[in-house]
Protein backbone atom coordinates (compact mmCIF):
# COMPACT_ATOMS: atom_id res chain seq x y z
CA UNK A 1 0.00 0.00 0.00
CA UNK A 2 1.07 3.16 -1.23
CA UNK A 3 1.77 5.87 1.49
CA UNK A 4 0.04 9.09 1.26
CA UNK A 5 2.13 11.19 2.73
CA UNK A 6 4.65 11.99 0.29
CA UNK A 7 1.22 12.64 -1.68
CA UNK A 8 0.13 15.02 1.16
CA UNK A 9 3.42 17.29 1.21
CA UNK A 10 3.68 17.14 -2.79
CA UNK A 11 -0.10 19.31 -2.40
CA UNK A 12 0.99 21.24 0.50
CA UNK A 13 3.90 22.32 -1.31
CA UNK A 14 2.48 23.02 -4.62
CA UNK A 15 -0.70 24.69 -3.28
CA UNK A 16 1.75 27.64 -1.38
CA UNK A 17 4.15 27.73 -4.29
CA UNK A 18 1.05 28.68 -6.47
CA UNK A 19 -0.68 31.11 -4.22
CA UNK A 20 3.20 32.59 -3.84
CA UNK A 21 2.64 33.45 -7.46
CA UNK A 22 -0.84 34.06 -7.55
CA UNK A 23 -0.11 37.01 -4.89
CA UNK A 24 2.16 38.89 -7.75
CA UNK A 25 -0.28 39.49 -10.02
CA UNK A 26 -2.35 42.35 -9.03
CA UNK A 27 -6.21 42.27 -8.43
CA UNK A 28 -6.65 44.64 -10.92
CA UNK A 29 -4.70 42.48 -13.53
CA UNK A 30 -6.76 39.50 -12.79
CA UNK A 31 -8.22 39.36 -16.02
CA UNK A 32 -5.34 40.63 -18.27
CA UNK A 33 -3.49 38.72 -20.63
CA UNK A 34 0.17 39.01 -21.87
CA UNK A 35 -0.53 37.43 -24.85
CA UNK A 36 -4.42 36.96 -26.71
CA UNK A 37 -3.77 33.91 -27.54
CA UNK A 38 -2.73 33.03 -23.77
CA UNK A 39 -4.65 32.63 -20.66
CA UNK A 40 -5.10 35.49 -17.75
CA UNK A 41 -5.00 34.34 -14.21
CA UNK A 42 -8.56 33.74 -13.50
CA UNK A 43 -8.68 31.33 -16.24
CA UNK A 44 -5.48 29.52 -14.72
CA UNK A 45 -7.58 28.98 -11.86
CA UNK A 46 -10.89 28.20 -13.20
CA UNK A 47 -8.48 25.64 -15.06
CA UNK A 48 -7.21 24.23 -11.85
CA UNK A 49 -10.66 24.13 -9.94
CA UNK A 50 -11.80 22.15 -13.01
CA UNK A 51 -9.45 19.86 -13.49
CA UNK A 52 -9.08 19.00 -9.47
CA UNK A 53 -13.01 18.67 -8.86
CA UNK A 54 -13.09 16.22 -11.84
CA UNK A 55 -10.33 14.14 -10.32
CA UNK A 56 -11.59 14.32 -6.83
CA UNK A 57 -15.39 13.74 -8.51
CA UNK A 58 -13.56 10.57 -10.54
CA UNK A 59 -12.19 9.09 -7.55
CA UNK A 60 -14.87 9.19 -5.58
CA UNK A 61 -17.09 7.06 -7.93
CA UNK A 62 -14.41 4.90 -8.65
CA UNK A 63 -13.65 3.99 -4.99
CA UNK A 64 -17.19 3.52 -4.84
CA UNK A 65 -17.26 -0.27 -7.09
CA UNK A 66 -14.71 -2.76 -7.25
CA UNK A 67 -11.53 -1.89 -8.75
CA UNK A 68 -11.33 -3.41 -12.52
CA UNK A 69 -7.94 -5.41 -13.12
CA UNK A 70 -5.73 -3.51 -15.39
CA UNK A 71 -2.77 -5.77 -16.96
CA UNK A 72 0.49 -4.14 -16.07
CA UNK A 73 1.38 -2.82 -19.55
CA UNK A 74 -1.70 -0.82 -19.50
CA UNK A 75 -0.19 0.58 -16.02
CA UNK A 76 2.97 2.00 -17.55
CA UNK A 77 2.44 5.17 -18.38
CA UNK A 78 4.93 8.49 -18.95
CA UNK A 79 6.46 9.82 -16.20
CA UNK A 80 3.94 12.86 -13.77
CA UNK A 81 7.32 15.34 -14.56
CA UNK A 82 5.68 15.86 -17.90
CA UNK A 83 3.13 17.49 -16.80
CA UNK A 84 5.41 20.00 -14.61
CA UNK A 85 8.27 20.69 -17.44
CA UNK A 86 5.78 22.03 -19.81
CA UNK A 87 7.98 20.95 -22.84
CA UNK A 88 5.16 19.69 -24.36
CA UNK A 89 2.65 22.41 -24.61
CA UNK A 90 -1.09 20.69 -24.60
CA UNK A 91 -4.28 22.13 -25.18
CA UNK A 92 -6.82 21.29 -21.88
CA UNK A 93 -9.18 18.55 -23.11
CA UNK A 94 -11.82 20.20 -20.54
CA UNK A 95 -13.33 23.02 -22.04
CA UNK A 96 -13.29 26.36 -19.86
CA UNK A 97 -16.29 26.84 -17.41
CA UNK A 98 -16.21 31.01 -17.99
CA UNK A 99 -18.80 31.23 -14.95
CA UNK A 100 -15.74 30.20 -12.36
CA UNK A 101 -14.69 33.42 -13.59
CA UNK A 102 -14.27 35.72 -10.85
CA UNK A 103 -12.56 38.62 -8.57
CA UNK A 104 -8.88 37.74 -7.45
CA UNK A 105 -9.50 36.63 -3.64
CA UNK A 106 -12.89 34.55 -4.71
CA UNK A 107 -11.31 32.44 -6.86
CA UNK A 108 -8.22 31.98 -5.02
CA UNK A 109 -10.78 31.00 -1.63
CA UNK A 110 -12.41 28.19 -4.14
CA UNK A 111 -9.14 26.59 -5.27
CA UNK A 112 -8.44 26.64 -1.24
CA UNK A 113 -11.66 24.95 -1.13
CA UNK A 114 -11.34 22.36 -4.05
CA UNK A 115 -8.17 21.67 -2.35
CA UNK A 116 -9.57 20.85 1.07
CA UNK A 117 -12.22 18.52 -0.52
CA UNK A 118 -8.86 16.51 -1.98
CA UNK A 119 -7.27 16.12 1.16
CA UNK A 120 -10.78 15.13 2.76
CA UNK A 121 -10.93 12.25 0.22
CA UNK A 122 -7.56 11.51 0.92
CA UNK A 123 -7.93 11.18 4.62
CA UNK A 124 -11.45 9.59 4.54
CA UNK A 125 -9.41 6.68 2.75
CA UNK A 126 -6.07 6.62 3.82
CA UNK A 127 -6.51 3.07 5.26
CA UNK A 128 -7.63 1.77 2.15
CA UNK A 129 -4.85 0.74 -0.59
CA UNK A 130 -6.47 2.41 -3.51
CA UNK A 131 -3.37 1.55 -5.83
CA UNK A 132 -5.79 -0.80 -7.65
CA UNK A 133 -8.04 1.76 -8.81
CA UNK A 134 -7.15 3.38 -11.80
CA UNK A 135 -8.73 5.36 -15.26
CA UNK A 136 -6.90 6.60 -17.74
CA UNK A 137 -5.74 10.36 -18.43
CA UNK A 138 -5.63 12.18 -22.17
CA UNK A 139 -1.57 12.11 -22.51
CA UNK A 140 -0.32 10.35 -19.77
CA UNK A 141 -1.95 7.17 -19.76
CA UNK A 142 -3.77 5.26 -16.92
CA UNK A 143 -3.12 5.95 -13.46
CA UNK A 144 -3.69 5.35 -10.25
CA UNK A 145 -5.67 7.40 -7.38
CA UNK A 146 -2.37 7.78 -5.64
CA UNK A 147 -0.43 8.79 -9.16
CA UNK A 148 -3.22 11.05 -9.81
CA UNK A 149 -2.80 12.70 -7.07
CA UNK A 150 0.23 13.55 -7.45
CA UNK A 151 -0.44 14.66 -10.72
CA UNK A 152 -2.48 17.53 -9.49
CA UNK A 153 0.33 18.69 -7.79
CA UNK A 154 2.06 18.88 -11.02
CA UNK A 155 -0.28 20.09 -12.92
CA UNK A 156 -0.47 23.12 -10.46
CA UNK A 157 3.36 23.63 -10.16
CA UNK A 158 3.16 23.68 -14.35
CA UNK A 159 0.67 26.61 -13.92
CA UNK A 160 2.32 28.11 -11.38
CA UNK A 161 5.35 28.50 -14.31
CA UNK A 162 2.68 29.77 -16.23
CA UNK A 163 1.35 32.78 -14.01
CA UNK A 164 4.82 33.69 -12.97
CA UNK A 165 5.51 34.07 -16.49
CA UNK A 166 2.30 36.08 -17.29
CA UNK A 167 3.25 38.13 -13.87
CA UNK A 168 6.40 39.09 -15.12
CA UNK A 169 4.54 40.48 -18.60
CA UNK A 170 2.22 42.61 -16.96
CA UNK A 171 2.39 45.69 -16.62
CA UNK A 172 2.72 46.75 -12.58
CA UNK A 173 0.94 49.22 -11.08
CA UNK A 174 2.72 51.60 -8.31
CA UNK A 175 0.70 54.06 -6.35
CA UNK A 176 -1.28 55.79 -9.24
CA UNK A 177 1.27 55.18 -12.84
CA UNK A 178 2.27 51.92 -14.52
CA UNK A 179 5.37 50.85 -14.40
Amino acid sequence: MQGIEPILEKLAHAQTVFFRAADTIQAENWTAKSKPEEWCAAELVAHLIMVERAIVSDADRVVQKTPKRVPYLKRLHLPLWLVEARVIRRKTPIPLDASLIGQKEDMLAELRGVRERSLAFLNETKRRDLSAYCWPHAFLGVLNIYEWFEMIAAHQRRHTKQIRELASALPKVVGNSLK
